[in-house]
């Protein structure tokens, strides 16, 4: 069921918000050459790219919020709205997404908000929200409904008509898949299924026998999803069926082993492949340096069976080496394009002879008639934990989150989306545009119309 709740709204954050849309003039003039009608950011205030080592929050003086930001694009027109939303960047960047019409903005939270005593990581309660935002007036972003749901929930996905959300939750006790309608601005009611009665089990000595979930995939079809379980290194395939209160999911063909640690997925614009983004951590490590791989990550690619055939084979076909901690992937609009956001060293802290100030976007060509990848090339910027990452409409520009600036480095590398323009040809390339400022704690965006 589904309850509607009050985000809180202070002084502060109202203020912020009328500074950044006073500010809309003054933004890059390669903002106008974006294609896209809106560009959608989210921002973990609770966080600093430190957090991950000492486990200590954002100190309270520095202001910082978890906060949704909105651009609206209508020619040399820009307009930017906020709103306070929780979530959390301890999930995968997945946890934000827009319906195709850009009209609603929907956001999931890994760890609840912060109490006002909560001064370390372990202080924070878990996440149990659903939330969607109602982005009709793009300069004033208005909360439209929040549905509860299982706790800790890592991934987030809009189905292609935008009135169904899909979300991967992993409680202490099961991994959870939730199918949520939404309609004329509220939520129905949720279904849940745990992936245990779906075929998905482990005998691990670990919460859930060692299933965890962290990505959920909407096929373009709207008839299945695509479900990560990054501790398995496989990717699991539903199908979905009913509507309202009588929506079923049942295996979609085999399970499928893929890299290690596939963090995040994509399915291919035609609905031939899955591409996952294998991080390839070390989940067996006591430390940030020991879990994070000192090797670079992967690409798999994953040829789907046929969609009608009852018994459905899918099959991991190849893949590519992309760069250090490969965590965001996109796929371009024509499908011919695909991309990762690499942290590299940026999360370790800065004494580490393993730190890096630069992270990364990895390039890589497609093609969609035989799912071969070709990696084109890195391209460096500086910054620390950049995650997410979007082409826009046409694919002629990337875009990449950078979570927050390195000390001493000033606003114009500070936290905010890397712009690219995307060079077509025969051997693709990037090439740097520059940096759109956006509020501490940026993680992920995405991009509609």
């Amino acid at each position: 069921m589904t309850t509607k709740s009050r985000i809180w709204t202070s002084s502060v954050a109202l203020t912020a918000m009328l500074c950044i849309t006073a500010r809309a003039a003054e933004l890059p003039g390669f903002v106008s050459e974006l294609s896209a009608g809106t560009i959608a950011v989210i921002s973990d205030g609770d966080f600093v790219a430190e957090s991950y080592a000492d486990s200590r929050l954002a100190p309270r003086e520095a202001g910082h919020q978890d906060v949704l930001t909105v651009l609206s694009l209508n020619g040399e027109k820009i307009t930017i709205g906020s709103l306070p939303v929780s979530n959390s960047v301890t999930a995968a960047p997945e946890i934000l997404v827009l319906t195709p019409d850009g009209s609603t903005a929907f956001v999931t939270e890994r760890l609840g908000q912060r109490s006002p005593t909560a001064e370390t990581v372990r202080d924070l309660p878990p996440g149990n929200r659903l939330f969607a935002v109602d982005l009709s007036d793009k300069a004033s972003p208005q909360l439209a409904d929040t549905a509860e749901i299982a706790s800790f929930p890592e991934g987030l996905a809009v189905s292609p008509d935008g009135q169904r959300a899909a979300v991967v939750s992993n409680t202490p006790d099961a991994s959870i898949v939730q199918i949520v309608p939404y309609s004329g601005g509220r939520f129905g009611g949720t279904a849940s299924f745990d992936l245990a009665e779906l075929g998905v089990t482990g005998q691990a000595e670990a919460p859930r026998g060692g299933v965890t979930a962290t990505n959920v995939q909407w096929h373009p079809s709207g008839r299945f999803i695509a479900v990560n379980i990054n501790t398995q290194n496989r990717v699991a395939f539903f199908e979905i069926s009913g509507m309202g209160d009588a929506i079923s999911l049942r295996p979609w063909g085999n399970i499928v082993t893929v890299g290690a640690d596939p963090f995040v997925g994509r399915f291919t614009p035609d609905g031939s492949y899955y591409l996952t983004s294998d991080w390839g951590r070390d989940f067996g490590a006591t430390t940030l340096a020991g879990r994070i791989p000192q090797k670079p990550s992967s690409i798999s690619v994953v040829r789907l069976g046929d969609q009608d055939a009852p018994d459905a084979r899918h099959e991991r076909i190849g893949g590519a080496e992309t760069d250090l901690s490969s965590e965001g992937l996109a796929v371009s609009p024509n499908g011919r394009l695909v991309a990762t956001v690499n942290m590299r060293g940026t999360a370790l802290p800065q004494e580490s002879g393993r730190f890096r100030r630069e992270g990364s976007v990895t390039l890589l060509s497609f093609d969609p008639a035989t799912g071969r990848l070709e990696k084109a090339g890195d391209y460096a910027f500086e910054g620390a934990l950049p995650e997410g990452g979007a082409f826009d409409l046409t694919g002629s520009h990337f875009l990449a989150t950078i979570f927050q600036g390195h000390a001493g480095t000033g606003a114009k590398a500070g936290a905010g989306l890397e712009v690219f323009r995307v060079v077509q040809g025969e051997r693709p390339r990037l090439e740097r545009v520059g940096r759109l400022p956006m509020p501490h704690g940026v993680h992920h965006v995405d991009i509609a119309e």
